[in-house]
């Protein structure tokens, strides 16, 4: 059994001012993202400006925090919705920004990637296969963060690299951020980085990333704890970032079945 290092998930205290390590490995992504896709720009014939990727960051910041805040409050904790609507959605309140959806952010993003596509003449998918490859990046900040928090562990296990979270009882779990962290984070960046590296068809790099972010989560979703207010959805095994996740499943699937087909045609 490995032992949980319990670091304090507050950075930097000033009196009034409280900064978490959640809120740096956000920060973090952002700024790495933004980097990536400068670089991805400054390659002959990408068709981009270092001006239009400051701009598209922006839209993206909003969509990843508005649809990840939203996309909590729908998915996950819908009886604090329908009980306090002011207090969930007033970012000042006790409920803050607590908790973040991937698929809520997901969905933000795709909001503001049409909206920028719109205020730039682009098309959605130039914008989307753009920065797909730059998504990762984010995931596996995000789940180290978690992992500081001692949140969205696993479930109870008897491997050797099981550890005891706080708050998680005395048994020792799957590190479910880490494996995250590995999957989400650095396998799924280079297997998108990789395959964008090529000229591909409209449409096939965000299928790529759709595809293998969706069918990572649903499988790693079986060994990750369910959420504490929801439990399983279904079957006993099915839970909510899988019903989620299978959409995603398809329309990876799609994406990629229409890039090619349409190439040929």
């Amino acid at each position: 059994m490995l032992q949980y290092p319990n670091i304090n998930p507050v950075a930097l205290e000033l009196g009034p001012l409280v900064i978490h390590w959640y809120g740096i490995t956000y920060l973090f992504a952002f700024m790495a993202g933004w980097w990536l896709a400068k670089y991805r720009a400054s390659k002959p014939g990408s068709g981009w400006t270092a001006d239009e990727i400051g701009d598209a960051v922006f839209y993206i910041v909003l969509g990843v925090i508005v649809g990840g805040k939203v996309g909590s409050l729908l998915f996950y904790q819908t009886d604090i919705l329908l009980s306090e609507p002011l207090e969930a959605l007033n970012p000042f309140s006790q409920y803050g920004w607590r908790g973040m959806s991937f698929h809520g952010g997901f969905l933000g993003v795709v909001v503001a990637f049409w909206l920028y596509a719109r205020n730039t003449h682009r098309s959605f998918f130039q914008v989307a296969d753009f920065f797909a490859p730059m998504f990762p990046i984010g995931l596996g900040a995000g789940r180290i963060g978690n992992f500081i928090n001692g949140e969205l562990y696993g479930r109870v296990t008897d491997v050797p690299w099981g550890m005891v979270f706080p708050h998680a009882g005395p048994e020792p779990r799957h590190p479910n951020q880490i494996y995250q962290f590995i999957g989400e984070g650095i396998i799924l960046f280079l297997i998108v980085w990789v395959f964008s590296s090529q000229r591909r068809p409209r449409m096939a790099v965000s299928g790529v990333f759709v595809l293998t972010y969706g069918i990572y989560r649903f499988l790693i979703e079986f060994v990750r704890q369910p959420d504490a207010d929801l439990g399983f959805i279904a079957f006993n095994w099915l839970t909510m970032g899988q019903l989620l996740s299978f959409p995603m499943i398809i329309g990876g699937a799609a994406l990629i079945y229409f890039a090619y087909n349409n190439s040929r045609s």
